[in-house]
């Protein structure tokens, strides 16, 4: 497994070993203590989520702002690009973003700590998106930051408005949402 600090340096990019031959592959997606020994991060998921997107839909920008969730996110068929955002008031690096392409074909995976918004545009025809979080979901709080805030300026890959949801679309500013400390 190899482990990239990214420029956001919390958030790191996990490319785990892929076996491959003529009859296809095999990875081991996530391993504890492989997990625990290369990142340094001793993370404890309770909750695996699987969703299906089809091509320009956005999912996000994403937070729990009460009993935050880190997400060890990846795709298993498909192309998105996946988007974190430091939102921890206190960060020199507040309000900063980070971008990266996952696919099927890379196996790539992205470690996002609590205290980031995630966000992910699908690029391909569809896309299977899975991640594991640290803490289950609560509905009351969960928050959206809308995805096009130009203090954020975040260069997604795609020619006018993506499809959203109605919560992402009506998502405040970053001047405007709910922040960690």
């Amino acid at each position: 497994m190899k482990v990239t600090p990214t420029a956001l340096p919390e958030v790191l990019l996990i490319e785990p070993d892929v076996f491959g031959d003529e009859r296809g592959f095999f990875l081991e997606s996530f391993n504890a203590r492989r997990f625990r020994e290369s990142t340094g991060v001793d993370a404890a998921f309770v909750q695996d989520n699987h969703s299906r997107s089809t091509r320009g839909v956005l999912r996000g920008i994403h937070y729990q702002l009460v009993r935050p969730q880190g997400k060890l996110v990846r795709v298993s068929a498909g192309r998105v690009f996946d988007v974190v955002v430091d939102l921890r008031r206190s960060s020199p690096r507040f309000g900063h973003w980070l971008g990266v392409e996952l696919s099927d074909r890379d196996h790539r995976q992205l470690w996002v700590p609590p205290g980031f918004g995630h966000a992910f545009l699908v690029l391909s025809e569809s896309a299977d998106f899975l991640y594991k979080t640290t803490e289950y979901w609560y509905r009351e709080h969960e928050r959206s930051l809308r995805w096009n805030d130009p203090r954020l300026a975040i260069d997604w890959p795609i020619a006018g408005t993506p499809v959203l949801a109605a919560k992402d679309a009506a998502a405040p500013l970053l001047d405007a949402a709910e922040v960690y400390a």
